[in-house]
């Protein structure tokens, strides 16, 4: 219960709905709060209430990949090392992840979207894009049916989520982070300016650590920041990236929901505070990154068997180097140490210092390929 609310009911938003709006597009992105963590605290009435940390052992070099409201507090959060959770909230309670439990709970939660909707982009287990424009119910108001989609959801599942409103699909994932947990934030067209103007650059998907530093040393800290800028000026900063940023500042986003969608590459990657020479400690960084792309692969039912290695140096020259493998990887530890050595034979590590590592799979495929064999050459 969150300030005196029944969870999965309507509350209003920061941007409250006019009488009569406009929407050219309705979308509405949906993600739920906690999710591995909140499944357990639901099939465990002990430990609600407690910090759940869902990752794995802290003594040896898991990650975390979901925790509880209460681990957050903490300063606890996904893709950080167990080990340093633990150092954090000793008293935590750590869990493995279920996949197979987290999965099972997924499409449940899938098949309440089409309901309303077939137009449904699913990015994860716990999060999608619904474009509601046309919806099965025929309700004219996005909100009033987000807010359904919201109960129904804790109706079935006793799970919460929070939900983004808005004519454009990426103002509404920014949106649905706004009010955590069971929050339903609305962004309507009349009012997407006034929602930018003084929205941290940060807060832009797609705008990362590099991103934010380059915005920041040219005096852009806000979406408002932009509007005074020249496209050709963050082009010539960022590339192409530099003008959708432009639009985005903006509002503008022409993307659709694609219900047909399907991701090609699975990964992950960390820039680092201090660029890093020193091997071991790359090494250690590509344990931490191999493990969590694992468990994002298991969690979505995917295999791949290329590795990809992504090494930005010291002065952000910007290299990848890959591996295909005979099958996929049977564990993370495969996955590691694939990735020592690309980086050790492929790149400038240990002589060049090295600000960001990034490690994925790509040329993903839902068929189980694990009864293949990896042990053989895979190099």
């Amino acid at each position: 219960m969150k300030d005196g609310v029944k969870p999965g009911t309507l509350r209003r938003s920061l941007t409250a709905t006019p009488a009569r709006v406009l929407w050219p597009k309705k979308f509405i992105h949906i993600d739920m709060d906690a999710f591995f963590a909140a499944v357990e605290q639901r099939d465990r009435p002990e430990l609600k209430g407690k910090p759940v940390i869902v990752g794995g052992n802290p003594q040896s070099r898991s990650v975390v990949s979901t925790c509880s409201y209460e681990a957050r507090k903490f300063g606890i959060h996904s893709a950080m090392p167990t080990a340093q959770a633990k150092r954090l909230c000793p008293h935590g309670v750590f869990l493995y992840p279920d996949f197979e439990k987290y999965n099972a709970v997924s499409k449940s939660i899938m098949s309440i979207f089409h309901t309303y909707t077939s137009l449904v982009e699913q990015v994860s287990l716990d999060e999608a894009y619904l474009d509601v424009t046309e919806n099965k119910l025929k309700l004219e108001d996005p909100v009033k049916l987000a807010g359904l989609i919201k109960q129904h959801i804790f109706a079935v599942t006793k799970l919460t989520a929070s939900a983004g409103v808005a004519p454009a699909m990426f103002l509404a994932k920014i949106a649905s982070d706004m009010q955590k947990p069971d929050g339903l934030t609305v962004v309507t067209p009349d009012r997407v300016l006034e929602f930018l103007k003084d929205l941290p650059v940060r807060k832009i998907p797609g705008v990362g650590p590099h991103t934010e530093e380059i915005l920041h040393g040219m005096t852009l800290n806000t979406c408002g920041d932009i509007w005074g800028v020249k496209p050709q000026d963050l082009t010539s900063k960022l590339g192409k990236w530099g003008l959708e940023l432009f639009h985005k500042a903006r509002g503008e986003e022409n993307r659709e929901v694609n219900p047909y969608w399907e991701r090609t590459q699975l990964s992950t990657e960390e820039t680092f505070a201090k660029d890093i020479t020193d091997m071991p400690r790359l090494k250690q960084k590509l344990a931490e990154l191999a493990e969590h792309v694992f468990y994002d692969l298991k969690q979505e039912g995917r295999f791949g068997r290329t590795v990809v290695l992504k090494v930005k140096y010291h002065d952000f020259e910007q290299i990848t180097r890959s591996r295909t493998l005979t099958a996929p990887p049977q564990d993370w530890h495969v996955l590691h140490e694939i990735a020592c050595d690309l980086l050790k034979k492929k790149t400038l590590a240990g002589r060049k210092p090295i600000r960001l590592l990034g490690l994925g799979i790509s040329g993903l495929g839902v068929k189980d390929e694990r009864s293949v064999s990896t042990q053989g050459e895979l190099f």
